[in-house]
């Protein structure tokens, strides 16, 4: 375990995402989804949720998660604080294809934004035709 404020930020919030920390904690902790999942009492594909950031435990479940990764909360949320080490420089993506990986977790973001609008209108348009 490092302090997450070291010099490569590798998983800071600008870098990494919630669910890119989880799964590296989980990595560095040698546990499978399943192992995890089952440890924190949800369903394998709710940790898999968590880790595409599809979707947010909820804070009793964060501080579950972090006792069991062996990080702190701080860090799970943000990269900062008592975390994992930063991948080995050998293991860097390449700073165009790194431009590739944030084009495509912002749009991952846009994309649930999305479909959690057409779920609100969908529900409200259902509520309309039953009344």
């Amino acid at each position: 375990m490092q302090d997450g404020t070291d010099d490569t930020d590798w998983y800071s919030e600008g870098t990494a995402t919630f669910g890119d920390r989880l799964a590296a904690a989980r990595d560095a902790a040698g546990l499978k989804q399943k192992d995890l999942a089952q440890r924190v009492g949800i369903k394998t594909g709710t940790l898999r949720n968590w880790e595409e950031d599809l979707s947010e435990p909820r804070a009793n479940r964060l501080s579950i998660l972090a006792g069991i990764l062996g990080v702190s909360l701080s860090w799970l949320l943000t990269g900062e604080g008592e975390g994992v080490l930063a991948p080995l420089e050998d293991e860097v993506i390449a700073p165009d294809l790194s431009a590739i990986l944030t084009d495509l977790r912002a749009v991952r973001a846009q994309m649930a934004q999305a479909a959690d609008r057409v779920a609100l209108l969908e529900k409200r348009l259902i509520a309309m035709a039953k009344s």
